[in-house]
């Protein structure tokens, strides 16, 4: 029987607005690709370094990489290709490169000035429990032609042009959307409907006011490459349409990102890849993370709300402290994917209150990587369902805590596979008070939590009061799902 490569998964896509079952086109009848050779192909925009990434951008990162790992358990980890690319070139970075490094290549001088956010954003995905995508190309690599034959920028501009589909105007080359029928079918648009996207200037010299630019003029005083219409820069959606191509080829699996891309810039993206290549689509499914916003407000440098993601991690400034990156990996997982999240500081202390829990159950016991439980599984094959895969996860910790046969381990692994390998350090040191302490510990937690069902509330603060007294403090919480109330402890420092 033929194998096409469904393996349960089903995944929402934002061009039919639709779940469909993923069967990869290495798999399909007439592929003509070996067994060996099959791999699922995964696209997802990645950040522009020009400053250190917000916690907005934190979110596409811990999506995909739970997409990632997910597609390796059910592939195989040699049969997945996920590229993520770093966009280094955009007007201020470019300015930026010829102010700071006049005397360097211009290449090399942006290297210079991206090199400590790039390495900061790598920081910062490992923080989170992010895998290394298998490649992490950067747009300024891609330019000009290449010395290995890989896709570049301005060959893609001149296939457009040669194609009917670009043109020279007003010193610059502009996209001609109505060169394509069904243009704005991602984003359901009318063509009137359209407005330029593009991270450079616009003039109005356009055949239609959608047209978008591929390529700009520079200046003298401006950054830029040498090229067919003279030297200048790239618009910013030609990078990824060239990028996915030279990693993935002309049509791919997945591509995913933030729900702010759906237009212009993945819309973009499909109509320069189509057009250039003369095919129907260019990835097979859409995947869009919805947006975050931080306590309720959108987030903003004026308003006074803008989080980076290093602000989080290392300097204390959301809520007087810092947190580890699991929590805020558990954070951004305790909302399904595509719908919007408030970010906040009420959200942080809840998900660090389940990590303690969790942390307590599996402490001193080694994930393996064989024993993840297909109950873990299953909901993340409903497009990513997390919250159920939560309630498997609640089942497990009440195992683990019985100390049934097994459950540790399985727990363990459960949380390893799903990017919860380092948890919180409270969890560490409350495991380390003794056996003895911490059974008389657990115990009266036990007796707090039915005088706080009796509502009994005196007998549970006094019990509270003389744990503190002990040096243990106790922390409350309720779980999202089942609603149940938990207690976890720590030493208090």
């Amino acid at each position: 029987m033929q194998d096409d490569g469904f393996r349960g998964l089903r995944l929402t896509n934002t061009m039919t607005r639709s779940k469909e079952d993923l069967r990869p086109l290495d798999w399909r009848e007439g592929s003509g690709v070996a067994p060996s050779e099959r791999r699922v192909r995964l696209y997802v925009c990645g950040p522009t370094v020009y400053d250190f990434a917000h916690i907005g951008n934190a979110r596409p990162v811990i999506v995909f990489d739970l997409l990632f790992r997910l597609l390796r358990h059910l592939y195989g980890v040699d049969h997945v290709t996920y590229v993520r690319n770093i966009t280094d070139v955009d007007d201020k970075i470019n300015a930026r490169a010829a102010r700071d490094f006049p005397g360097l290549p211009l290449n090399e001088a942006i290297r210079r000035v991206t090199e400590p956010t790039a390495a900061q954003f790598q920081k910062d995905a490992e923080a989170l429990g992010c895998l290394a995508p298998s490649v992490q190309p950067r747009a300024t690599d891609f330019v000009t032609p290449r010395g290995d034959g890989r896709p570049d920028m301005i060959s893609m501009i001149e296939a457009l042009i040669a194609r009917g589909h670009a043109y020279e105007a007003g010193g610059e080359v502009l996209f001609d959307v109505t060169s394509m029928a069904d243009y704005g079918r991602l984003s359901n648009r009318r063509l009137d409907e359209q407005q330029a996207g593009a991270r450079v200037a616009v003039d109005a010299h356009k055949r239609h006011p959608g047209d978008f630019v591929l390529w700009k003029l520079s200046s003298v005083e401006e950054p830029g490459w040498d090229s067919p219409w003279g030297r200048g820069r790239p618009g910013w959606h030609i990078e990824c349409s060239v990028m996915s191509e030279a990693y993935l080829g002309a049509i791919f699996d997945i591509h995913g990102g933030g729900l702010d891309l759906i237009f212009p810039h993945h819309e973009n993206e499909i109509a320069q890849s189509r057009c250039a290549h003369g095919t129907d689509g260019m990835a097979e499914i859409w995947m869009h993370n919805g947006f975050l916003q931080v306590e309720g407000r959108k987030m903003s440098k004026s308003d006074g709300n803008f989080v980076t993601i290093d602000d989080l991690l290392s300097t204390g400034t959301f809520g007087a402290r810092t947190w580890p990156g699991e929590v805020l990996r558990l954070a951004m997982l305790m909302t399904h994917y595509r719908e919007p999240i408030d970010f906040s500081l009420r959200r942080l202390e809840e998900a660090e209150g389940m990590l303690v829990r969790w942390a307590k159950a599996v402490a001193g016991v080694e994930a393996e990587a064989a024993a993840i439980d297909p109950a873990i599984l299953k909901p993340l094959l409903d497009d990513l369902n997390f919250a159920g895969t939560r309630v498997v996860l609640d089942r497990m910790v009440k195992s683990a805590e019985r100390n049934e046969d097994g459950a540790k381990v399985a727990l363990r692994s459960a949380l390893s596979f799903l990017g919860f390998d380092r948890l919180p350090a409270e969890a560490d040191a409350s495991a380390a008070v003794g056996g003895e302490v911490e059974a008389d510990v657990e115990a009266r937690i036990q007796q707090r939590l039915e005088f706080l069902r009796a509502r009994d509330f005196a007998q549970a603060d006094r019990i509270r009061d003389e744990l503190l007294g002990k040096g243990i403090q106790l922390k409350d919480g309720k779980d999202n799902v089942s609603g149940e109330r938990f207690t976890t402890w720590e030493v208090k420092r």
